[in-house]
């Protein structure tokens, strides 16, 4: 009986050896395969990624190609784009260019007289589009809410907001021209919050949208004279939407913001300003802000060249230096 018994007992052992073998074996196997298939996805996301990247650099770095494309593509059919300061200068350069690319379009400014001509002249060259527009003064924030809400109603969804309205009226600190330092803070950051409020609401009963803020080259440094609170309010813009889409990544929602730093671009808000170093004119200026728009970056400087690589050196360079590109 003990013989048997402890036969018995190694028998059991072995098979609980071989056991604990083939569970071992078969563990490392889907360990094996769990890490192929992440390298593979890895791989594919990597590729996509790179791919993307691509893309996103021919769109930036070669906006008239990319505009000519994209309109072959109709990249915007039965899509919106609504757009604040549209009347005049880039918001009306970006409405014609989306208008091209197949948007409906949602536009509103203070003067309704030019929002009307423009409605015209989009509906004229593209008539298979929708155009409403709204007056809409954004340092009336709840008008900048109330808009935005009919907006969406009218239009059942509105698939991309771009955060453009802004004035440029900014004097030297200490001259005795806070009032109109103060505007400058307002509307270019406080009526920017509104804005990106009223359309993070809608985005968010979507459950989808594109966020664009409309910041400046200015917000890279502290700049000297009338750019001062300028700079230090657009600033204040790209910080608050790249904190906006940190939330996002946190919430892991399919709301994307873009946030873009234009360099200097010539329009009624500037024209009384002497020629300024690397300036381009509306048109150039509002085909690169769409190219930038539409590669999905999460910002960029525009023109592309050579705004990208002056932001890059604003950054290091002593503020002495800085102060020339003012």
């Amino acid at each position: 009986m003990t013989i048997n018994t402890q036969r018995d007992t190694q028998a059991a052992k072995q098979n609980k050896d071989k056991q604990t073998a083939t569970q071992q074996t078969q563990q490392t196997q889907q360990t094996q395969q769990t890490q192929q298939t992440q390298q593979t996805l890895l791989s594919v996301m990597q590729n996509s990624l790179k791919s993307k990247v691509k893309d996103a650099k021919g769109l930036l770095s070669n906006p008239d190609t990319a505009i000519k494309a994209l309109k072959q593509q109709q990249v915007g059919k039965d899509k919106t784009v609504l757009i604040t300061g549209a009347s005049s200068g880039i918001g009306a350069g970006m409405a014609k260019l989306f208008a091209s690319l197949g948007y409906n379009l949602a536009i509103c400014a203070r003067r309704t007289e030019r929002l009307e001509a423009l409605k015209s002249e989009l509906l004229t060259a593209n008539p298979d589009i929708r155009v409403e527009f709204q007056a809409l003064d954004v340092s009336d924030y709840d008008a900048v809410f109330s808009v935005f809400k009919s907006f969406a109603v009218d239009f059942g969804t509105i698939d991309r907001v771009i955060v453009n309205a802004g004035v440029g009226e900014g004097r030297r600190i200490g001259t005795g021209r806070f009032e109109i330092n103060r505007r400058t803070a307002e509307v270019d950051f406080v009526s920017a919050l509104a804005q990106c409020e009223a359309a993070m609401e809608i985005f968010r009963a979507q459950n989808h949208g594109h966020l664009v803020a409309i910041s400046s080259m200015s917000a890279m440094r502290g700049m000297p004279k009338h750019l001062t609170v300028y700079a230090a309010s657009k600033a204040g813009l790209a910080h608050l939407a790249e904190g906006i889409r940190a939330e996002m990544l946190v919430d892991e929602l399919p709301i994307q913001i873009t946030t873009l730093y234009p360099g200097y671009i010539r329009t009624e808000i500037n024209e009384g300003a002497k020629k300024l170093p690397f300036e381009v004119d509306v048109d150039t200026g509002s085909k690169a802000l769409v190219a930038a728009i539409e590669s999905g970056v999460d910002e960029a400087c525009v023109p592309s060249m050579p705004w990208t690589a002056i932001g890059k050196a604003m950054k290091v360079l002593p503020l002495k230096m800085v102060n020339k590109l003012s």
